[in-house]
């Protein structure tokens, strides 16, 4: 029987870039080296192996120096070996998400225990870069309408992996909207959830890191009810 994990590697390892961005916009696309596509199977198969429905947990769309260097959702390829135990030769990367998300995880009892429930996915799932630099797809109309499609088919497309469909988590504030625009045009969710970005709450809230990590957790445990 295709479980869980046989989908997500499918998918993942067949995605191929936009080609009606603006011309100033790029995108990463690990997926295409065989290093990241052992990595992705490693990971799914480890985690995912089953049919159990998860919760969505939806980032934006990946960053360079997370996703986009591992294939993997907020995770870098230093934290893939500490906190996945799955070893691998990438160099290590700075990401400021990867390193709160994987506070999240610990806290909820390890990767095991997190991926057994939760599923960490993006609106969009290739990382994207303007002038070297992460980029968002929403910092502009026109490139937050040309991948509308892909937005819509990303999150059709993994639901079907197994989703509990009773919630979502969403990352980010601003990215709210965009999903809860998606949300009333689809309807793939019966509830939306919002949490401050990781990025926001390392880059801006240190002295308070605490007090959003057990936010987090409370708020997952919530959303398991």
């Amino acid at each position: 029987m295709i479980n869980f994990a046989d989908k997500a590697i499918a998918y993942y390892n067949s995605l191929a870039a936009p080609t009606n961005l603006p011309p100033d916009i790029g995108v990463m696309n690990p997926y295409q080296e065989p290093v990241v596509q052992h990595l992705v199977s490693e990971f799914y198969s480890r985690f995912f192996h089953d049919n159990r429905p998860r919760i969505f947990v939806l980032g934006i769309n990946p960053g360079r120096f997370g996703a986009g260097v591992t294939g993997i959702s907020f995770t870098t390829p230093q934290n893939l070996r500490r906190y996945c135990g799955i070893d691998n030769n990438l160099p290590d990367t700075p990401e400021l998400s990867s390193r709160f998300i994987y506070q999240v995880v610990e806290a909820f009892g390890g990767a095991t225990a997190f991926y057994g429930r939760f599923f960490l996915t993006s609106l969009f799932p290739l990382a994207l870069t303007k002038s070297g630099k992460n980029y968002n797809f929403y910092d502009d109309r026109m490139t937050t309408e040309a991948l509308w499609p892909a937005i819509t088919e990303t999150v059709r497309t993994q639901i079907n992996f197994g989703y509990d469909r009773r919630v979502a988590v969403c990352l980010g504030r601003k990215n709210e909207t965009y999903l809860r625009r998606l949300n009333d045009q689809q309807h793939f969710f019966d509830r939306i959830v919002t949490l401050d970005h990781p990025r926001y709450i390392l880059q801006y809230k240190t002295k308070v890191v605490p007090v959003y990590l057990e936010h987090y957790i409370s708020t997952l445990y919530d959303c398991l009810e």
